[in-house]
């Protein structure tokens, strides 16, 4: 991939992610216990403040009617990347709107590998854009993404399952 976006934040990633730039492990527990993700074989690899990456491998359970990615399973990944990224201070973030543009379809058997980067963070929105390549580094998707920030660390944050 190439180097990460710029970002008017203050705290930067690359494309490894360790010690002093790596998450607190609980976190990256909780941000990689994603059943959707882990349904359809999305695994988190990575996530740092302002960075994530997930790859998954285009399987026939992931094809559309034509055989070629199915674009909702594509917008998985990068959907899952975006909730590592934007959860990636431990604050938690909501999405607000995700714009895709599907560049080139994903083939049965592509190792699809998204990488997430923050452009820009405030109090309360952020913005990210993260790509999706193939192995051999042909382009598949890029979206640029917006979250609200609610302010609530996630460790205090209530989940669905915990409802009543």
């Amino acid at each position: 991939m190439a180097d990460a976006p710029g970002t008017d934040s203050t705290e930067t990633a690359g494309d490894e992610v360790a010690g002093d730039d790596a998450v607190d492990p609980a976190l990256f527990g909780a941000l990689a216990a994603d059943p959707l993700a882990e349904h359809l074989g999305i695994e988190l690899e990575a996530v740092g403040p302002g960075y994530a990456r997930a790859s998954m491998t285009v399987g026939p359970q992931h094809l559309n009617a034509v055989g070629m990615a199915h674009g909702g399973a594509t917008m998985a990944l990068l959907d899952v990347v975006h909730a590592a990224v934007s959860n990636s201070h431990g604050s938690l973030a909501v999405a607000q709107d995700v714009h895709t543009e599907f560049l080139s379809a994903g083939k049965l058997g592509d190792r699809l590998v998204a990488e997430g980067w923050e452009l820009h963070r405030t109090g309360r929105t952020a913005v990210y854009r993260i790509d999706a390549v193939t192995g051999d580094g042909r382009r598949v998707a890029t979206a640029l993404a917006r979250v609200f920030r609610l302010g609530t660390p996630w460790h205090t944050a209530p989940r669905a399952t915990d409802q009543p």
